[in-house]
């Protein structure tokens, strides 16, 4: 029979469209339904890579019992979160007001208006241990709804108040030391002996990991004390795909060892990004090895028109972990003789029964043995293990597109290409913006979820503004001017049509981020953004006026919270400390000039007289400045980052 969702574009709603419960998307119909009948709504929040997402579905939402206790007393909705990002933010932070904590599955109890008063995350289908079970949930919530309705009520009002109140603060001046409580409360989290932050489970937090590297750029002791320790044990541990390449989404211990196995784009395009910087800034191979074998696995997430898919799933076979985990037989098989040495390489324990998660935590004593020769026997060891995993059963891929998601491989290719030199990298950034402006913009606005030719409605802040910093990083790579003209009219539509915030999205709550660990907000990427136009057309745009307004509408949620927000702050850093090295064309120094790592600086590179910031200033000369005040120019490849970090009080690597 199926239910309402047979006609959805999401891999995560259309596994659900035979379900026997009685499921509506997200929208008006439910809604109505929900007044007319006189019924609390049941909101069911997921995605197609979560691992519990699939076990909540198998045990109750495929049971004919919880299905029917479902219809009868509740109108269910099911939303996929990375098509509906807005109604996600909205409710997560319910969730976490009414039990102190996320998570997805999201189960949310709400009134006919979309007000929630009851909910939780996973709920299995009968009592288990302190979790009670499903069915018991749903009863107890029915019979609240008819026998008191009142208090329902009551909470659900003083809830939609309380987060309106919180999460729409009035418009301020930011507070001077937010940089340095941020930086002084990571330091006290930050776990010495492993990296990342405490307590587990330990996330990587992309933009959190890129703030801290444009501080350690400029010599910021905590950022570089914090930074290498972190990398390095992220780069060595369960959480990266040491045989695949890529990260999953997040480690269950303190130890980096044992992930959860779902591959997200969005991680990966961050990640890439903070490796790539890692090793511009220091030079170590580690870091360039992780970032270039995780720009590979974007590769492989692009599809033939240039879109990129969302994710990879955490289980196959109905198990999870089953497609990137090991046993000593399986490995001794893929290995022959070199198993011995691989089972020294990849510190193997017995993670998930008899099978393990394959680290590198070995990779020094290898290396002691191997010498000069460890990266060709570990490329060797690799594509053995790749052709063994590549006959067992993938996990299922979410092969719909996010705009804003795309958006941020895009920049992390472009970067790729443009820091490595590497033309590869360079074409599929091309590839995937061609794409973005012309399969997914629909009357001036970047639409958000396109799937086989069928292109969403709901267009969000950020799929425009994070498109507008891959375009602009594509301008940087390859100087062609129609990026950075995209660019712009992408920004200028995004405050048009979102304004500083995108917290009024005709949802009874305020679609506003609790933080910004796993993805920039919408609004600090526009921030940045404009700060970037900035310097590439000069003052007198409006540019820097409508980024401090951005940064203005958040200056409340940043003064609570400044280290959950490293988005804002780096848009903060580059208005305050930012700066520009214009490079008017034809130039012998225009290549070294894009190869530079300058996390703080735009690069101006245009033929002379192109744009206002190259007015006056010759070709065959770089100039460092800030605001349009220039120092001495520069002639020599050699003096250019010099001069770059003259304007930042000296030499920072």
């Amino acid at each position: 029979m199926g239910n309402r969702l047979k006609g959805a574009r999401s891999p995560y709603l259309l596994a659900h469209a035979e379900d026997p419960v009685d499921w509506y998307p997200f929208g008006e119909e439910a809604f109505r339904k929900a007044r007319a009948e006189d019924k609390p709504v049941f909101l069911s929040v997921g995605y197609a890579a979560c691992h519990w997402c699939h076990v909540m579905h198998r045990e109750s939402f495929q049971d004919p019992e919880v299905a029917a206790l479902l219809n009868a007393h509740f109108v269910p909705v099911k939303v996929d979160r990375e098509e509906r990002p807005d109604v996600d933010a909205a409710y997560m932070r319910a969730l976490v007001s009414l039990t102190g904590q996320g998570g997805w599955p999201m189960s949310l109890f709400l009134t006919p208006e979309g007000k929630p008063f009851f909910g939780g995350t996973y709920f299995p289908k009968e009592d288990r241990g302190s979790l009670p079970g499903f069915k018991r949930v749903l009863l107890a919530v029915a019979r609240a709804w008819q026998e008191g309705r009142r208090e329902v009520l009551e909470e659900a009002e003083r809830l939609a108040k309380a987060l309106w109140r919180s999460l729409t603060p009035p418009p301020g001046p930011l507070a001077a030391d937010l940089e340095e409580r941020a930086l002084g409360t990571l330091s006290q989290a930050f776990d010495p002996e492993w990296g990342g932050f405490l307590p587990a489970p330990k996330f990587p937090q992309g933009p959190l990991l890129l703030y801290l590297l444009s501080r350690a750029w400029e010599g910021e002791p905590t950022a570089r004390r914090l930074l290498p320790p972190t990398l390095r044990a992220m780069a060595l541990g369960g959480l990266y795909d040491q045989v695949g390449g890529g990260f999953h989404r997040y480690s269950v211990d303190r130890f980096w060892r044992l992930p959860h196995f779902e591959k997200m784009l969005y991680d990966n395009a961050l990640l890439a990004r903070v490796y790539l910087e890692a090793y511009a800034l220091w030079g170590e191979p580690l870091y360039l090895r992780v970032a270039q074998e995780t720009l590979d696995w974007l590769l492989s997430m692009q599809d033939r028109e240039g879109g990129f898919y969302t994710a990879v799933d955490a289980e196959s076979e109905g198990e999870e972990g089953r497609y990137y985990t090991w046993t000593e037989a399986e490995l001794k098989e893929a290995l022959g003789e070199d198993f011995p040495l691989a089972r020294r390489y990849f510190a193997l324990g017995e993670d998930l029964g008899e099978r393990s998660v394959l680290t590198a935590w070995g990779e020094g004593e290898v290396r002691e043995a191997l010498g000069e020769g460890l990266a060709a026997w570990r490329a060797g060891v690799r594509a053995r293990l790749l052709a063994a995993r590549g006959r067992r059963t993938p996990p299922a891929l979410d092969d719909k597109v996010l705009a804003d998601w795309s958006a941020l491989a895009v920049r992390a290719l472009a970067e790729g290409g443009r820091l490595l030199g590497e033309r590869r990298y360079l074409e599929a950034a091309r590839k995937g913006a061609r794409f973005l402006l012309a399969r997914m913009r629909r009357g001036g606005l970047l639409r958000h979820a396109w799937r086989r030719g069928d292109l969403g409605e709901e267009a969000f802040l950020s799929d425009q503004s994070f498109a507008a910093l891959a375009l602009l990083e594509l301008y940087t790579a390859t100087g062609e001017g129609p990026y950075l003209e995209q660019a712009r009219l992408l920004a200028e539509e995004a405050l048009l049509a979102f304004g500083p915030s995108e917290a009024e999205s005709g949802l009874p709550l305020p679609a506003q981020e609790m933080d910004e660990t796993a993805l920039p907000a919408g609004a600090s990427a526009l921030a940045e953004a404009f700060w970037r136009l900035e310097a590439l057309l000069g003052e007198g745009q409006g540019y820097r006026e409508r980024a401090e307004r951005i940064l203005e509408s958040r200056a409340l949620l940043l003064g609570r919270y400044p280290h959950a927000f490293p988005g804002f702050l780096l848009a903060k850093r580059l208005l305050e400390a930012g700066s520009e090295l214009a490079v008017p064309l034809p130039s012998p120094l225009a290549e070294a000039s894009r190869r530079l790592y300058l996390p703080l600086t735009q690069l101006v590179l245009a033929p002379a007289g192109a744009l206002p910031t190259l007015e006056g200033k010759e070709p065959g000369k770089a100039y460092p400045c800030r605001r349009g005040v220039c120092r001495r120019p520069v002639v020599e490849v050699e003096a250019l980052l010099g001069e770059v970090q003259a304007l930042y009080g000296g030499d920072n690597v």
